[in-house]
């Protein structure tokens, strides 16, 4: 890790760069984001370019710097270009859609009352935007997309996988909410010989 912890990150043209102690904000056209430096760790300002420093070469001074500069140039790259994940869904009938701050999922499972599919209606936390490309799926082969973006790396990760663990990928259909481009592996399902006994 000490390594990349050794490398400058450099700021790009839009985005700035503000430390006060240890108090970090990096703010840019996609958002502001805020760290507090781990000690002994230190950061500093330099012509453009953010540099991490260790007091020593102990092996946790050696990860906690490498992890600085990895978390630093994450937030850099955030709220310069941004994060995105793609989830589908698979499943006849399954779909997304966005109204009011929430995200709404329609993935099969049953609701109150006799055949009324159930509707997940999750929040969207501030600093993330929900886009749905496709919000109906077509049977098990065309799914409803939708698009997680935010500036914050963790927190669209975080989402999109709270969202995929609403119903994961089964293994024969594979119908529940993927990563786009996630490969499942398939099980072949039950096939009964025919006849009986004579």
């Amino acid at each position: 890790m000490s390594r990349i912890g050794k490398q400058p990150i450099p700021v790009p043209s839009g985005a700035k760069v503000d430390l006060v102690g240890r108090a970090l904000k990096v703010s840019g056209p996609k958002g502001t984001l805020e760290w507090t430096v781990p000690a002994p760790i230190e950061v500093a300002v330099e012509e453009g370019l953010v540099v991490v420093r260790r007091p020593n070469d102990q092996p946790t001074n050696r990860a906690l710097h490498g992890m600085s500069r990895a978390l630093i140039a994450n937030m850099v790259k955030g709220v310069t270009d941004g994060y995105e994940v793609k989830l589908e869904v698979y499943g006849t009938g399954y779909g997304c859609k966005v109204e009011g701050g929430q995200l709404y999922l329609n993935v099969g499972y049953m609701g109150r009352g006799v055949g009324r599919p159930a509707q997940f209606m999750i929040d969207i936390p501030d600093g993330l935007q929900i886009e749905v490309e496709t919000p109906t799926a077509r049977g098990n082969t065309e799914p409803a997309k939708f698009a997680v973006r935010g500036a914050d790396k963790q927190q669209v990760g975080q989402f999109a996988a709270e969202v995929r663990k609403i119903r994961k990928p089964e293994p024969y259909l594979g119908k529940g909410v993927r990563y786009a481009g996630e490969h499942i592996r398939r099980k072949a399902g039950k096939v009964f010989a025919g006849g009986g006994a004579g």
